[in-house]
């Protein structure tokens, strides 16, 4: 097998990770009011009363600089993964890292109030505090205290 270094070949470039959602919009509000994230231009909210037919098809968001992307895909159906049962297994998740214990309390109220779920709450943990919630779509996602 051929070995490649960053001098002889450009690797693939990982350009969005895309969630699947049978409310496009409504998940990319989520994710954008929680991560503090932008529409790509285009992918903005019409004026209310406004047709939206981006938002029932694919947005993507990105961070202010517009270097991190995260797309939502409109799908007709979607089974919520049931983590920490087994019936429907995680497929992905976002691991989202805060700078300390006060921040991932604060988080918790704002994650909750956007419409996210508490799955498992691993606050008092020693060694890598963290919380694991349910967006609204049931894609699970963490938020814990990074040590690096």
């Amino acid at each position: 097998m051929r070995q490649y270094d960053s001098m002889s070949a450009a690797f693939p470039t990982l350009r969005s990770v895309v969630l699947d959602t049978t409310d496009a919009r409504g998940l990319a509000e989520f994710y954008r009011q929680l991560l503090g994230y932008v529409y790509r231009p285009g992918d903005e909210e019409p004026p209310p009363g406004e047709p939206d037919p981006k938002g029932r098809d694919w947005l993507v968001l990105t961070d202010p600089e517009g270097s991190r992307r995260l797309a939502f895909q409109q799908v007709d159906r979607l089974a919520p993964s049931t983590w920490p049962a087994e019936e429907v297994p995680q497929q992905l998740h976002l691991d989202l890292s805060l700078p300390g214990k006060d921040r991932l309390a604060a988080e918790h109220e704002r994650v909750l109030a956007l419409g996210g779920r508490l799955l498992d709450d691993r606050f008092d943990d020693e060694v890598e505090p963290l919380r694991v919630y349910a967006d609204p779509a049931g894609h699970p996602f963490c938020l814990f205290v990074a040590t690096d």
